[in-house]
């Protein structure tokens, strides 16, 4: 692709996403092209990395820092630890939250023996990252008589993975990847979206779960409580008996966790909405 945009001049704008790409903008500086990167968070300190692949991710930072127009973050912590390590100033724009419309599909519920409201439910991979060794005994230890659906899996079948699948039983269930119309109904049917992470940029999953007011449960982590302020219940990273304890207040102040979740909808579309999401990079790819 950098070949043929170089060779055949057929972009002028060159937008990188993930800044373990960022090698890429010298070659495409150097023939006169505008290059941008969107930086999602501190991605060197993610468990699913090797050392050497921290390693390069740290270095790659520094070329991130340095070599395109511009850099966009959509996470305003990572934002914030670039601009103090590197003494420079970078754009911030956050994702958007709106789920376009689509079909219900209440055949996935069917498929997957669940009824609405009825599960609690995470969407990811299935890596340290995301916290699901955490979640899964929280939610065994707690007092819900209702089910555990995981989505998802890992890039790369690895231990940990079957470490995770052998936690499963008849209340954790592992549909496997779901997309599109399925995963936007498994969403809305949900009784509460649980995101455990250790590391995250702005999530996009929890950003859609506001926006279709669902209650949620997200660790503490700097990342997550930028995104959803004080209109979700959190937990202590990594804590499992701190996440217990959510998932029993789920339980026992539901009304409440529906009325945070009509202001989560409420800040997620105000906020995190599409259309100012691209008129701003509009901006700053002709701006800058």
């Amino acid at each position: 692709m950098y070949r043929d945009i170089i060779v055949n001049n057929t972009a002028d704008i060159v937008h990188i996403q993930n800044g373990g790409n960022s090698i890429w903008a010298l070659p495409l500086r150097i023939f006169g092209k505008k290059v941008f990167i969107s930086q999602d968070g501190v991605d060197w300190k993610r468990d699913k990395w090797p050392w050497y692949g921290k390693l390069y991710l740290k270095l790659s930072a520094y070329l991130t820092a340095h070599l395109p127009n511009e850099v966009i973050f959509d996470n305003v912590i990572a934002k914030k630890l670039f601009e103090e390590r590197f003494k420079k100033e970078y754009t911030f724009i956050p994702f958007g939250s709106e789920v376009a419309p689509w079909v219900d599909v209440p055949e996935i519920l069917t498929k997957n023996n669940l009824e609405k409201q009825e599960y609690y439910l995470f969407i990811g991979r299935f890596i340290p990252d995301k916290g699901l060794h955490y979640l899964i005994p929280a939610f065994k230890n707690s007092n819900s008589k209702k089910k555990l659906v995981l989505i998802g899996g890992s890039p790369n079948p690895s231990p940990y993975e079957q470490q995770i699948m052998d936690m499963g039983n008849e209340k954790v269930l592992f549909p496997g990847f779901v997309y599109g119309d399925e995963v936007n109904t498994l969403i809305r049917n949900a009784y509460c979206y649980i995101q455990p992470s250790d590391v995250e940029g702005l999530s996009p999953v929890v950003l859609s779960v506001m926006g279709l007011n669902v209650p949620m449960i997200v660790s503490d982590i700097e990342e997550n409580e930028y995104a959803v302020q004080d209109t979700v219940r959190m937990f202590k990273k990594g804590n499992i008996l701190s996440l217990t304890e959510q998932i029993n207040y789920c339980e026992d102040n539901y009304s409440e966790m529906l009325t945070l979740a009509k202001r989560a909808q409420e800040r997620a579309l105000s906020v995190f909405n599409w259309e100012n999401v691209a008129d701003e990079h509009v901006e700053v790819f002709l701006n800058k």
